[in-house]
């Protein structure tokens, strides 16, 4: 059904909790906030870090500049790494790349931190395409990690192409409403996943035109329509 698929990467394809709050905890406690739960700060996980410390804490610009580097300070060497593939994943991206797709990791993450997290887990090679946002804090957006994805996974430099009717065999796959508006943004199928990191509601409301409950049926939903492949 999708020849082309994007996939988020936190939520969707791993489960970063440990990691990304732990990190997260290291930066609030280096600017003076303890947070001891760290079911609190599952809202982290998805948006831009920098969105996030506003957000969240009221941070002006300079203190979120500052627990922007607190954290990557302690997630390069030990927080991208206390991280979990969820299971099954790995066995459809393989039948998924048997079966002719072509797919992409479209991620907020610094890119950097995307590729060392695929290799880790043995699943980057599935992937034509890997985009995520830079360390200077560029392209951190949801809408501009598609795009840029999309440009290079379809080798077209016209937007309009993007929007016309052949783009439902292009879909993007994650777990926040991020996910489905970057997917709107380009007139291409959103796939929400609720196993992830959503709040209850946050996909319907977002308007994905797909939601899934678990990677089983997820592996089912971009296979059908593939003949040959069996789902296992």
């Amino acid at each position: 059904m999708y020849d082309y698929i994007l996939f988020d990467l936190d939520g969707t394809l791993t489960d970063p909790k440990a990691g990304i709050t732990g990190c997260v905890q290291y930066a609030l406690h280096k600017l003076g906030v303890e947070e001891p739960d760290n079911d609190k700060l599952e809202p982290f996980i998805g948006p831009p870090l920098a969105d996030s410390f506003r957000e969240f804490y009221g941070f002006d610009e300079k203190k979120t500049r500052q627990a922007v580097t607190y954290y990557r300070e302690r997630f390069a060497t030990v927080g991208l790494f206390e991280n979990e593939i969820y299971p099954g994943i790995g066995q459809m991206l393989a039948n998924l790349q048997e079966a002719g797709c072509h797919l992409a990791v479209a991620s907020s993450k610094p890119a950097v931190f995307v590729e060392k997290i695929l290799e880790h887990f043995g699943i980057l090679s599935y992937f034509e395409v890997v985009v995520g946002s830079e360390l200077d804090g560029t392209r951190v957006k949801k809408e501009e990690v598609v795009e840029e994805a999309l440009r290079q996974l379809l080798h077209r430099e016209d937007k309009t192409q993007w929007h016309t009717a052949e783009r439902t065999d292009v879909a993007m796959v994650g777990d926040r409403k991020f996910d489905v508006e970057g997917a709107k943004a380009y007139g291409i199928v959103s796939i929400g996943v609720s196993y992830g990191y959503a709040s209850e509601g946050e996909l319907v409301k977002a308007g994905a035109d797909t939601i899934v409950e678990t990677v089983e049926e997820l592996h089912e939903i971009l296979l059908r329509g593939k003949a040959g492949m069996q789902v296992i």
